[in-house]
């Protein structure tokens, strides 16, 4: 089972590895075209490990499909395995694409060229992978260890999907973050980018602004004042903070919520980080698009709300739909992504045609 975790994590650091150190080794503006593209790549790969899940779990390859699965009592043969994989990749990516919102508003307000905003989000998801990781692992003992804490996670879900429902989300100002005013308190932080620097040292010449199109040329008095060859923090690295605030905030709704559909760490791990390779690319091609899926949020709320009842009704649900409910889920849940996405266009060409009337 070892070397099966060790091919995988192997897999995604020469990923990870091409995709900083070759295809974007040089700063550039992703275009929605090369986003797109990307895109197609990484949800090609995301389904492809699809096909190694089945016959990795239906010939026991390396220990998979050996434990049982705490969620429906069940060991996971090939069919079993696929499907709960490929409705944890749905489930994570449909949640991420909500991430999406928040990055885009965290960019606009420290005015991040968009020279600069790939190599955020690399940094980010890096850290996004490493943190997930650990709570996953301690997700995965805690079922094991106490199985009564999958309710805990359905009546967390419900509640957050309820949340979501009948609340306000209000854009809050990130200087008001708590973790963005420690930051700014234990570390000097300069009000001017560096080019693609997260750290400078003061009294280094601050041209690397006119590589920069558009980019602000605040005052500096943090500069000024501070001794030559202190480490400061720059504008870039803020808003990396807040990238991996921003995830850690919604990885505890998205944890729970693969966890509600199995219990196997590998299948856990592997649909999470497939779902987030890709937030990347994705984020460059909605970004600018995301105020057209009004109904997005109301539909993470149902698919959240659903996945949270099927964890409380597992034993239910397996007597009355057999082994395979999990693949009932997946349908479902990419029936209520597809009616809140064709829901939030068509709105959104009605309110054109009104506007233009």
């Amino acid at each position: 089972m070892v070397w099966i975790w060790a091919a995988f994590i192997g897999f995604v650091l020469l990923m990870l590895a091409l995709d900083l150190g070759v295809f974007h080794r040089k700063a550039h503006v992703v275009t929605v075209k090369e986003a797109l593209a990307w895109s197609a790549v990484w949800v090609a790969l995301g389904l492809a490990f699809a096909v190694f899940v089945y016959y990795g779990y239906e010939n026991r390859l390396l220990g998979l499909g050996s434990v049982i699965d705490a969620v429906d009592g069940t060991t996971n043969d090939g069919l079993a395995a696929a499907g709960k994989y490929l409705t944890g990749y749905v489930v994570e990516k449909s949640l991420s694409v909500d991430n999406i919102f928040v990055i885009a508003m965290v960019f606009g307000f420290f005015a991040v060229p968009a020279l600069y905003q790939h190599r955020v989000l690399f940094w980010g998801i890096l850290g996004a992978l490493l943190l997930r990781g650990v709570m996953i692992a301690v997700g995965a003992k805690l079922i094991a260890e106490f199985h009564w804490v999958l309710y805990l996670f359905a009546v967390f879900l419900i509640v957050t999907a309820i949340k979501m429902l009948f609340l306000e989300t209000e854009q809050s100002d990130p200087n008001k973050n708590i973790v963005v005013r420690l930051t700014r308190r234990l570390f000097p932080v300069t009000g001017r980018f560096h080019g693609e620097h997260f750290f400078v040292r003061a009294g280094r010449p601050a041209s690397y602004e006119s590589e920069i199109p558009g980019a602000p040329a605040m005052p500096d008095e943090v500069v000024d004042k501070a001794r030559p060859g202190t480490l400061l923090l720059t504008p870039l690295a803020l808003a990396l903070i807040m990238v991996e605030t921003t995830d850690l905030i919604f990885a505890v709704d998205s944890i729970p919520a693969i966890f509600a559909i199995t219990s196997d760490p590998f299948l856990v791990f592997t649909s999470n980080v497939f779902a987030i390779l890709g937030l990347r690319s994705l984020y460059f091609a909605l970004a600018g698009m995301v105020k057209k899926f009004r109904y997005l949020k109301v539909s993470l709320a149902m698919v959240l709300m659903v996945v949270g009842f099927k964890m409380l009704l597992a034993e239910w649900l397996k007597l009355a739909l057999g082994k395979y409910f999990n693949l009932y889920l997946l349908t479902v849940v990419f029936a209520i992504l597809a009616v809140g996405i064709a829901g939030s266009l068509l709105a959104d060409r009605w309110s054109r045609s009104r506007a233009d009337a």
